[in-house]
């Protein structure tokens, strides 16, 4: 079986690309901060500059971590459903369900290998444009050199290839449940991973209001509560769209008459799929969202008491927006794969709702709907999130409830994150019915 995901994997390649980016992108971002590791335990290097860089790698590279296997997953989840054919002709053939699994997360871990050592070159260049911005803001001395040594290595190597081969295997597993007519996993593992996200998220959000507004490490719980709870939403992300859809069916068919009727019904059906399009979108509104407030409030704060910014100021600053941008970068790259997997693969229904009468205005219609109905949910699990870690933070900080920056930053994460849904989806689509309706039905059958 690790022959033949050899082959497929030749044989196919562009069916492995979202996976290759997403491992490619990870491991990258992973070894570019671990690189700091190496930088900070060389010799000659003085305590404030070892703090500061040990401090960056370990809080970015727990972020990197959590958001490479999601990356991953989301790929591999839309990647494993499409394939239910081939594997359920695998298991007729006398393949059992053990060797499918071998040749799947096979596949996978060759495609993350390939990625990770693509990805060496681009780590190296950017840990030294990223100890660069250090020295520019004075939090590490101008004479520190880069390392690039085997913490960088390791981690990125472990990281994502376990990333791979984890997120592979359950996605394979409910897939060869399915193709052999058994019960499918009952997500006991994923309901019990987000109840305890949310519990300890909640803890987390909790403690801010046990803590000083002069403490130093104020912004830590809430920050992180925010990410848990997003983390928790976007493990339930499948009966979340379900349960919004149940809300908003009347209101769509209302607006809509028969084709948000239609639009509900198949997106229903379609949940398991398209909850791998609401866990980006979930994770990058709350990660976003709560990390740019709360730094903004921190910023009016130290600005309103006439202090300058220290050094641990500017370093927590930098690593604020530092993660933001990976979360910006990484959540697109994974809304984006995700988005253009499925939508592509739609290519068969989109000809047969042609064949049956539709015009190619009112299928990117309901793609549109579709579109719309996912980055709503999305935000609004997202902002529940942030908002539980902006509302402690900003009542210990400030005595106030709320930021006194408005909406604008939030408005700015929505439109990123609607422009990402509705442009990848409706260019997908575009490009889908294109083909004509018999070729399309012919193709995909």
């Amino acid at each position: 079986m690790l022959g033949l995901a050899a082959r497929s994997v030749r044989k196919r390649p562009g069916r492995f690309l979202a996976t290759l980016l997403s491992a490619f992108l990870g491991a990258a971002i992973i070894m570019t901060f671990n690189s700091m590791h190496d930088t900070a335990s060389a010799d000659g290097i003085d305590t404030v500059s070892a703090d500061t860089l040990t401090t960056a790698a370990s809080v970015v590279g727990g972020y990197g971590t959590l958001l490479v296997f999601f990356a991953i997953a989301s790929t591999l989840t839309v990647n494993v459903r499409q394939r239910a054919e081939e594997i359920a002709l695998l298991r007729t053939t006398g393949a059992t369900p053990a060797q499918i699994k071998r040749m799947v997360v096979g596949e996978s871990v060759a495609v993350a290998l390939v990625g990770t050592l693509l990805a060496i070159g681009p780590a190296v260049l950017g840990g030294n444009v990223l100890l660069d911005v250090f020295k520019d803001s004075g939090q590490v001395a101008g004479s520190v050199d880069h390392a690039f040594g085997p913490i960088a290595l390791m981690s990125g190597f472990v990281v994502t290839l376990l990333a791979a081969a984890g997120a592979a295997f359950l996605a394979v597993r409910r897939a060869t449940k399915a193709a052999t007519g058994g019960r499918r996993p009952k997500g006991r593992a994923r309901k019990f991973a987000s109840w305890a996200a949310l519990l300890a998220g909640a803890l987390a959000v909790c403690g801010t209001f046990a803590m000083k507004a002069t403490d130093a490490a104020l912004m830590a719980a809430p920050a992180y509560g925010a990410i848990l709870l997003s983390v928790g939403f976007a493990l339930v992300s499948t009966s979340l769209l379900r349960t919004v859809l149940g809300r908003v069916e009347p209101l769509l068919t209302a607006l809509a008459g028969a084709s948000g009727y239609l639009t509900v019904r198949n997106m229903r059906r379609r949940a398991p799929e398209l909850s791998g399009v609401l866990m980006p979108l979930i994770l990058f509104t709350g990660m976003a969202t709560a990390t740019l407030y709360m730094q903004g409030v921190e910023n009016d704060a130290i600005k309103a008491s006439g202090l300058a910014k220290s050094v641990e100021d500017k370093s927590l600053e930098t690593l604020n927006f530092t993660v933001v941008g990976i979360i910006v970068v990484f959540a697109c790259i994974m809304l984006i794969n995700s988005l253009y997997a499925a939508t592509a693969y739609r290519v068969r229904e989109f000809g047969q709702q042609r064949l049956a009468g539709a015009t190619p205005a009112q299928v990117l219609g309901t793609v549109a709907v579709e579109g719309v109905v996912l980055t709503v949910t999305g935000v609004f699990f997202g902002t529940l999130a942030a908002l539980a870690g902006i509302v402690p933070f900003t009542a210990v900080r400030t005595d106030g409830l709320l930021p006194e920056r408005g909406l604008g930053i939030w408005i700015t994460v929505v439109a990123m994150a609607a422009a990402a849904t509705l442009v990848t989806s409706l260019v997908t689509a575009r490009r889908g019915v294109r083909v004509p309706a018999v070729e399309a039905v012919t193709l995909a059958a």
